[in-house]
């Protein structure tokens, strides 16, 4: 059977995917990191060989061979159907003898909280909202884009961003700062020049999550359809905390609303004013904080969580993170 560590935990995002392998005592005993993680492009299966290879890295460094437990918080497990798929998935790889499967937003809650309590909201290239208590409750949305009832999002921003500025060049909208600073971006004298040149894929779609930092540096610069964007995305990371505390009857506790992701964990000022002050209107004892902690962080607490470990334990494994 071979040397066996108490908890493997995986934080598997599109882009990266982190892994620790973590002693009983609480001692990290080695990381890795592999490529993204993209059931929904590739494949279950070989989304699972892009894991392997990161969990063969540290298990090698780390002298065993499996763990205990297996705490898997995984992008694109939206639903409890995918969440099962993939717990089976991992459990035909035999790298630990249970596993637990979450959607990877909940890493990022666990690595900000000292307990499993509270709620977190996610804005990177999409935008999302978990909460916890430690009875085991959750709240979550499926956070699947304008389907599920989304706004928001690097890739949402962008979009809406690239719309008003369109219309503002040719007529159809009002004036805006945007129809100057987009294409001004990519070195482009008009929006018609930008329009045209990621139509023909002359600018690599991937690379609209550019124009994000874009839009809000014309609102800082006092543009006002920018800063309408800005102010809407702080009324909707406030409205997606609020459900999720009212789900969990946090609303009137003292309860971490905490930020993470790309366009949250930037601070962008208006942005972090605007919820900070809708949070205090809508949830006055929210304690607003931004998560900086790495998530696999919380996959691993996670991981400690079920197992039943110590305070001291998890302690030792936050302090190897943050320290």
């Amino acid at each position: 059977m071979g040397m066996t560590a108490c908890v493997l935990a995986v934080d598997a995002g599109n882009s990266k995917t982190d892994v620790a392998v973590v002693a009983a005592d609480g001692t990290v005993l080695a990381t890795a990191r592999g490529g993204g993680f993209r059931p929904p492009t590739v494949g279950v299966e070989p989304a699972m060989d892009t894991l392997a290879e990161a969990v063969a890295e540290a298990f090698t460094a780390a002298g065993v061979t499996r763990a205990d437990h297996v705490s898997a918080c995984l992008a694109n497990a939206d639903f409890p159907v995918e969440e099962e798929q993939l717990a089976t998935a991992l459990h035909a790889r035999a790298w630990g003898a249970t596993v637990d499967v979450r959607n990877d937003t909940f890493a990022i809650l666990r690595a900000g909280v000292p307990e499993p309590r509270g709620v977190a909201v996610v804005c990177g290239a999409g935008i999302n909202c978990v909460g916890m208590r430690p009875d085991g409750r959750t709240a979550r949305f499926p956070a699947l884009g304008r389907i599920s009832g989304d706004w928001g999002g690097g890739w949402g921003l962008s979009e809406e961003a690239l719309w008003h500025a369109a219309r503002a060049e040719d007529g159809r909208g009002g004036p805006t700062a945007l129809a100057h600073t987009l294409p001004a971006h990519f070195g482009l004298p008009t929006m018609y020049a930008l329009i045209e040149a990621l139509h023909l894929e002359h600018i690599a779609p991937a690379r609209r999550h550019e124009l994000t930092p874009v839009l809000f540096s014309t609102a800082a610069a006092g543009d006002p359809v920018a800063r309408e964007l800005v102010d809407r995305l702080a009324d909707e990371v406030v409205t997606m905390a609020t459900v999720a505390l009212t789900r969990l009857d946090l609303l009137e506790e003292e309860t971490p609303v905490l930020l993470g992701g790309g366009v949250l964990a930037a601070r962008h000022p208006r942005l972090i004013d605007g919820i900070r002050d809708l949070l205090n209107s809508r949830a006055p004892k929210a304690e607003l904080g931004v998560v900086t902690a790495s998530p696999v962080l919380g996959a691993a607490l996670l991981g400690l969580d079920r197992v039943g470990a110590e305070a001291e334990v998890h302690e030792r494994v936050r302090t190897h993170f943050e320290s």
